[in-house]
């Protein structure tokens, strides 16, 4: 019989919002929207859409394991040097190369307990020890993160904002913290959700820094809506990316994801009218949960995390959503069992969504009436 290791029996894998032909397939619903997986509900960029057109003829051929067209275009966007950027199928495989290339599984990883289910995957499937520091009104604890630096701890890993509670810590905030980091310790610093982040002030823009222990991830699976393509990069010192390239697969992202996120960089009117409905929609939503007296946590992401009096009712929330075609992300896997992510649509979107979740919380408050009153 064949044996697998220990910390791979007992892994849970990562477990994605549900599809929406999976929920048509259940439940013979006609209707369904999706507001669970913090993606575009524009769709891909129109530019990246006729740059796929134009290069489909090509998939016989390997892609250039450098990407050196993609790289060299992100590193002129953001004024870095080629040899401090690789590309990667996303973000999720950007951090599996990272914990491969610079830690053993004797080694210690520090992150924070309800972060993106991402990072635990990747730790777990590797055999690596997350040591789990508990939020801080719902945002990183990072003079706890700090505090609990041993002689074994080897990478850091950071959201900001944060998936799935959308708190951002301040740029004065970052500072401080990368200063009591000792310079054998790797930081990741994971930007998945900048573009709705960065006209704050405070925002701390990871690519603004060049610091010998901190790498900044950022993909195009969310605002450049391109999810489906599995596209992301990662930016650091030279030393850091020479390494991430020995252990990196050598021929992704994938083609026509190099492309067109290439053709998606140059796209500034789709992201700006992604920003301004990603706003538009989120203060309808705020709205509405304040009226029905909705618990939620302020945002600097694209969705709102929502907190329920317990687990179950989370739970009872979330399965009945999905009867009436709505689906929602419960993140009890992110750690956060009493809450639901929800993520701003387009209008048609927004409204569909709020009149379930009102006829859906309504009716539950009345069970849960004895609960929601102490």
């Amino acid at each position: 019989m064949i044996k697998t290791p220990k910390h791979i029996e007992e892994l849970k894998p990562y477990k994605a919002g549900k599809p929406i032909e999976e929920l048509i397939r259940e439940k013979g619903i006609r209707k369904v929207v999706k507001l669970a997986s913090n993606e575009n509900p524009l769709g891909p960029s129109p530019k990246a859409l006729e740059v796929i057109k134009d290069h489909i003829h090509e998939l016989h051929r390997y892609t250039d394991p450098s990407n050196y067209k993609l790289v060299n275009e992100i590193a002129k966007r953001y004024s870095k040097n080629p040899d401090q950027i690789i590309c990667g199928s996303g973000s999720d495989s950007l951090i599996q190369y990272i914990i491969i290339a610079f830690s053993s599984c004797d080694d210690e990883l520090i992150t924070s307990q309800g972060t993106f289910i991402g990072w635990y995957v990747n730790a777990d499937k590797l055999g690596r020890k997350s040591v789990l520091i508990p939020l801080k009104n719902y945002g990183y604890d990072l003079s706890g993160i700090a505090d609990n630096i041993t002689g074994k701890t080897k990478i850091i890993y950071l959201a900001n904002p944060n998936n799935p509670t959308g708190t951002m810590f301040t740029r004065k905030q970052f500072e401080n913290f990368m200063e009591e980091i000792p310079s054998n310790v790797l930081v990741i610093l994971d930007e998945a959700y900048t573009i709705y982040a960065e006209s704050n002030p405070d925002y701390p823009n990871g690519l603004d820094y060049d610091i010998e222990n901190l790498i900044v991830l950022r993909t195009l699976s969310k605002a450049y809506g391109l999810a489906g393509l599995r596209i992301g990069f990662a930016s650091g010192s030279k030393e850091i990316i020479k390494e991430l390239y020995k252990v990196k697969l050598p021929f992704e992202p994938n083609y026509l994801a190099q492309e067109a996120a290439i053709a998606a960089f140059g796209d500034e009117e789709f992201i700006k009218k992604t920003v301004e409905t990603n706003n538009a929609t989120l203060q309808i939503m705020q709205r509405k949960f304040e009226e029905l007296g909705i618990k939620y946590i302020p945002t600097f992401a694209n969705f709102f995390l929502l907190v329920f009096p317990n687990t179950e009712f989370a739970h009872e929330v979330n399965e009945e959503c999905l009867n009436r075609g709505l689906i929602l992300r419960h993140v009890s896997s992110f750690g956060l069992p009493d809450c639901i992510r929800i993520n701003s649509g387009t209008m048609e979107e927004t409204y569909f969504a709020l009149d379930i979740l009102q006829d859906v919380y309504l009716k539950l408050a009345k069970k849960y009436n004895s609960v929601l009153s102490r």
